[in-house]
């Protein structure tokens, strides 16, 4: 990691079917090995899907499933006089972001099911339920975060 300047923030181009920056990071988030058009199948597949399932707008349930996701505390390890401490942080906008999307495709990824398209359709739906292992991973970071409220203030 360079010390001397923050890496610059690249922008991506919207994506072809909804015209959203979001969904073309969520693509590239779930892609692998480069394999963009295949995690593209996967993405508006699974979108078609939560649309049959719920008979609601996908990308509006899309939103509402990223929203209900992102954290807005986190903890981070401080080290002071040979103790480590759990701090309790709020999370930057673009972090809270990429956290909700790697949360989502994680927990999507682990989920019993045929096919990745049905496996993401179903965590977006209960995503945007309030359900489902990634609000449950948001909420467990609630819980340390409150456990460790004590130590705010050592906050840097």
């Amino acid at each position: 990691m360079s010390r001397k300047h923050r890496a610059e923030v690249r922008q991506v181009l919207p994506d072809p079917r909804y015209q959203d920056i979001v969904v073309t990071k969520f693509v590239n988030g779930l892609m692998i090995g480069g394999k963009k058009s295949t995690a593209e199948k996967i993405f508006y597949g699974a979108l078609d899907l939560v649309e049959q399932k719920t008979g609601e707008e996908p990308l509006k349930v899309f939103k509402k499933a990223l929203s209900n996701v992102k954290p807005a505390v986190e903890v981070k390890s401080r080290r002071i006089g040979g103790a480590t401490y759990q701090i309790p942080v709020e999370v930057r906008p673009n972090r809270r972001q990429s956290l909700a999307i790697r949360w989502l495709r994680d927990y999507a990824r682990g989920r019993n099911g045929r096919t990745m398209t049905d496996r993401l359709a179903d965590e977006i739906i209960d995503a945007a339920n309030n359900r489902g292992g990634s609000v449950k991973k948001r909420e467990d970071v609630y819980k340390m975060a409150e456990a460790n409220k004590a130590f705010a203030h050592l906050k840097w």
